[in-house]
């Protein structure tokens, strides 16, 4: 019986530990802070306008709307010249995921 109930906290644990887990290229147990593309249509003309929209989580709970579309209509851009992401980690407590959107 105390096997299962070690088996069932660990499983718990693991996955409320996943909940704050951001997504990048590298992901450490202290702290994540990254920045990086995620995709791009135009590079031949400035992107005029800045969107922005996060997401976060911490410890059981995530929240916010971290999409593309979200951060078009925070900056008004109705045409999409690149997006890029930032993630953040501490601690697998606390994380925010953010979609930065350039264009026009």
């Amino acid at each position: 019986m105390r096997l299962v109930k070690t088996m069932v906290l660990l499983v718990f644990a693991a996955s409320a530990l996943g909940c704050v887990y951001t997504n990048g290229p590298v992901i450490t147990p202290l702290e994540t802070n990254l920045t990086g593309p995620v995709s791009g249509n135009s590079y031949t003309s400035a992107a005029t306008k800045v969107g922005k929209a996060s997401a976060e989580g911490v410890i059981l709970v995530g929240y916010g709307d971290a999409s593309v579309g979200a951060a078009a209509k925070d900056g008004q851009i109705t045409k999409i010249h690149r997006v890029e992401s930032k993630s953040l980690n501490i601690l697998n407590v606390y994380g925010r995921y953010t979609t930065i959107v350039y264009g026009e």
